[in-house]
């Protein structure tokens, strides 16, 4: 059954209630309010469409994630990043991260999905303190990065683009390692594929997600997402 959204309410169905094919499929319509965002997030929920089409909502099972005891940095990488000049950076440039992985998805012919009205909606959660961004840069070019949103010690990474080798695998090997450090949790890579797979993403039932979603046992430390350098 797939679930019509109204406009005057962010409630959203549990998500048990998703379609098995597509897979995820839970609800369509409604709006990319902040706080409709927010609380699709904090239910495990998130959007996923063409500009064409109206907005669909997903909550797939299983889910792919990445835990602090999950990642795996491989010895040319750990080499990689020890002998590297690339610089990363948390928070710096939310906006030209955002613009940068639709225009590589774009390229790519992947889907238009982080159209304008997803760069708006996400953006405006940044402004707000739930979106966040890494940033790697060559000098003062930026060559990499990704962005996702926070739910606690939960982090919901949204996409990731890079033009130079090794940019957004630094991006997320680099910021998985401080945001574990700090007390995160869980990086939520929402679906697998061959790139998450290969730096230690896995599958987890989306009601163990769930669980670790509402049940938080550890606090990220305080102002950790203050813009800053992660990596000199």
């Amino acid at each position: 059954m797939l679930f019509e959204l109204a406009n005057d309410s962010v409630w959203f169905p549990s998500p048990e209630f998703a379609l098995r094919d597509p897979d995820g499929l839970l609800a369509v319509g409604g709006d990319l309010h902040p706080t409709r965002l927010i609380e699709a997030y904090r239910n495990g929920i998130f959007p996923w469409y063409s500009a064409a089409d109206p907005i669909l909502w997903w909550s797939p099972d299983p889910r792919t994630v990445f835990t602090p005891d999950s990642l795996h940095i491989s010895r040319s990488m750990q080499r990689f990043l020890k002998r590297t000049s690339l610089h990363v950076t948390l928070n710096k440039a939310f906006e030209q991260v955002i613009q940068a992985c639709a225009k590589v998805h774009e390229l790519a012919d992947r889907g238009v999905w982080i159209h304008p009205e997803m760069q708006k909606a996400y953006t405006q959660l940044y402004q707000l303190g739930h979106a966040h961004s890494v940033e790697v840069w060559d000098n003062n070019q930026l060559v990499g990065g990704l962005y996702g949103v926070s739910v606690g010690n939960v982090f919901c990474a949204e996409s990731m683009f890079h033009t130079v080798t090794n940019a957004s695998k630094t991006a997320l090997l680099v910021f998985a390692e401080v945001f574990f450090a700090a007390g995160g949790q869980l990086i939520d890579a929402q679906i697998r594929n061959e790139h998450t797979a290969s730096l230690g993403a896995h599958d987890i039932s989306r009601q163990r997600y769930l669980n670790k979603l509402h049940t938080q046992n550890t606090l990220l430390r305080t102002n950790f997402w203050t813009p800053r350098s992660l990596k000199a």
